[in-house]
């Protein structure tokens, strides 16, 4: 768009008031004297821009699918390496195990043994329990020959070690009782020392671990309502059915039944 401007110019004619008109065209944007901007310039920098990031963006546009394609094609190696592993495993491993000794595997606790049905621990006429193996005499005899008569079969007369075994007895000894009176040898004797009592390994009553019934041992010395005679006293024990509380001493010569024990065989 242009403006025109208009100067009067007054020029010496013959007549004053004649008056003469001359017009001089300028741009809007350009002044006289100026230079005109380097438009073309403006436009080819701008263009080679938009080049420069149109390039990078395909160059990253296929590093990223080369990078894709290469991750996919390693996964697919690594699935078919890892199948052919397994097939050649499952192939050869009979052979491997074979030729593998087995794993120790410890433990914190031991668990509970599992009987062998085949290699019994314990033999004809002795039953299992806790490690050891018990024989429960229904023949009558003195306490020095129930003895001998447990160790004739690689055993003694019974040693209680924990309230555990001694529920164990009472409960066995439950079945096998015919009447009150009819009580079994344990291996426990102040033969040696009175009031000294010692079990036949040789090791001292745990005053933790007595079983006495009430008033026993009293050592009686005189005649007893079965007729008995204990002029030595009472120097052996003998175990019944009185709940736990089941011990009394009884005159050593005194026939009754008895209870071996020794321990489980190992099987081989």
């Amino acid at each position: 768009m242009y403006i025109y401007v208009y100067f009067c110019v007054a020029v010496a004619t013959p007549s004053a008031d004649e008056t003469t008109y001359s017009n001089v065209n300028y741009s809007k944007t350009q002044r006289p004297g100026s230079k005109q901007p380097a438009a073309s310039n403006r436009r080819s920098g701008v263009t080679s821009e938009r080049v420069a990031l149109l390039v990078l963006s395909v160059l990253l546009a296929a590093a990223v699918t080369a990078l894709g394609v290469t991750l996919y094609k390693n996964t697919q190696t690594m699935k078919s390496l890892q199948k052919l592993q397994e097939e050649c495993e499952a192939k050869h491993l009979p052979e491997i195990l074979s030729k593998t000794e087995p794993c120790k595997v410890e433990q914190t606790s031991k668990p509970p043994p599992v009987r062998d049905e085949a290699c019994p621990r314990c033999e004809d006429g002795w039953e299992p329990h806790g490690g050891k193996c018990y024989f429960f005499s229904l023949f009558t005899s003195s306490w020095n020959q129930s003895r001998r008569q447990c160790r004739s079969m690689r055993g003694d007369l019974v040693v209680i070690n924990n309230r555990e075994e001694q529920e164990f007895l009472v409960s066995r000894l439950m079945e096998k009782m015919d009447n009150p009176e009819d009580k079994f040898w344990i291996g426990l004797t102040d033969s040696k020392k009175e009031d000294e009592w010692l079990w036949v390994d040789n090791t001292r009553l745990d005053p933790r671990l007595k079983f006495w019934r009430d008033g026993e041992p009293d050592n009686w010395t005189g005649s007893k309502s079965d007729g008995e005679d204990y002029p030595d006293g009472e120097d052996c024990v003998r175990m019944g059915v009185e709940y736990l509380q089941s011990w009394s001493d009884k005159s050593c010569e005194s026939p009754q039944k008895s209870i071996c024990e020794k321990p489980e065989e190992a099987c081989p």
